[in-house]
């Protein structure tokens, strides 16, 4: 067993655009999972070769708890059930670094922020699930801000096989032309989602693929969106941020049989 290295250190209008169990503007969105993958059983990953630190040893105001490890499967899968993910310094340091952030962004399921505005967005477009996983990763990688230096080649190889396998899902956003102008990509473990990055090419694309998603994991009775650190912009959309403990319980309930 190998161990991980510990480290020192807009107006509201409505919450839903639901309008009934499964009907929705997007359509039946129990067809829509069973027809995109989105509800299907992830394939086995094995177990995971590394030993995280214990929680007790996690520093109480730092949000890096350990390095080393790697992206496989079953260590990027085993991270995430246990409150972690991985990230790059920078491209070319290949260590990874993995957090858990001592102050935790989530977005409440009932409690999306969706404005006029996103509302009159989101008639313009079409939302599909699962067809263009790995154009949704490099929308986000193409960016380029500081905090998306992270998505590198191999971060976008590995999570494009965790997409084969059923665990990382995207949610896509296209213009009337077909053309896709918004996104984003997580991974789902049960009734958890950990919403990784989003991109937006066009005016509120990437909100009106963040309204389908809340709108998906509701129907699918689904419990915790993981937003990783507060930003001023997910908050203006409702999120809010818990304390980690509290995450972590969150995290047991939603990811347990």
């Amino acid at each position: 067993m190998h161990r991980v290295v510990s480290v020192e250190k807009p107006r509201l209008v409505s919450t839903s655009t639901r309008t009934g169990p499964h009907e929705s503007r997007w359509g039946d969105l129990a067809l829509l999972r069973a027809t995109s993958g989105w509800d299907r059983s992830p394939q086995p990953v094995g177990d995971c070769e590394y030993e995280w630190p214990d929680v007790s040893s996690w520093p109480v105001d730092d949000d890096l708890i350990g390095q080393g490890a790697d992206l496989n499967a079953s260590t990027v899968i085993d991270g995430y059930r246990h409150g972690l993910f991985a990230m790059e310094r920078n491209g070319g340091d290949p260590v990874l670094f993995w957090w858990s952030p001592a102050e935790r962004c989530v977005i409440p399921l009932d409690g999306l922020r969706v404005t006029r505005s996103m509302r009159r967005s989101a008639r313009q477009y079409h939302i599909r699930i699962n067809t263009n996983f790995e154009r949704v990763m490099l929308g986000c990688a193409s960016r380029g801000s500081d905090d998306k230096v992270w998505i590198t080649p191999r971060f976008i190889d590995q999570y494009c096989d965790l997409h084969e396998r059923g665990w990382a899902h995207s949610v896509e956003t296209y213009n009337e032309d077909g053309v896709l102008v918004g996104g984003l990509y997580g991974v789902r473990i049960k009734k958890f989602f950990a919403g990784e990055s989003m991109f937006h090419m066009s005016r509120d694309a990437s909100k009106v693929a963040l309204m389908a998603l809340v709108d998906i994991m509701r129907s699918a009775k689904m419990t915790l969106l993981d937003a990783q650190w507060h930003t001023p912009h997910l908050s203006s959309l409702g999120a809010i941020v818990v304390p980690r403990a509290d995450y972590l319980a969150r995290l047991r309930t939603a990811t347990t049989p």
